[in-house]
């Protein structure tokens, strides 16, 4: 049981990377990179980590499920070893890209647990 604390919610790269696409293609201007990265659970099952590199600060977010058979989702913004001075339109290009992230995580949270709510027709 110990095992299952450990390993996120079962979501391939595949099926994030298809998540992803239909978030872009839903309009979603993104402006800094935005890809989903291999990452194993404790079974060294594929389970996916989506990452997004913003453009206006030197710094990244990284998207997943909290834990196992949790359907919320959380952001890290990863961290920065120096002070970060902005313009006032860097602050603002920076605040609309923490916008999007935090759309494209609830995004992915609804689409989490739209396939939950599916999963007896999952293999």
């Amino acid at each position: 049981m110990d095992e299952l604390q450990d390993s996120p919610p079962r979501r391939s790269r595949e099926q994030l990377e298809e998540w992803v696409q239909e978030f872009k293609d839903q309009g979603h201007i993104v402006a800094g990179t935005l890809r989903v990265a291999q990452q194993e659970d404790a079974d060294r099952q594929d389970t996916g980590l989506v990452i997004m590199s913003l453009r206006n600060a030197k710094a990244s977010i990284y998207m997943q499920p909290r834990g196992y058979d949790d359907p919320v989702w959380e952001a890290t913004l990863t961290g920065r070893p120096e002070d970060l001075t902005l313009s006032i339109h860097d602050i603002a290009s920076l605040a609309a890209e923490l916008v999007i992230a935090g759309n494209l995580c609830s995004f992915l949270q609804w689409k989490s647990l739209e396939w939950d709510r599916q999963s007896g027709s999952h293999g």
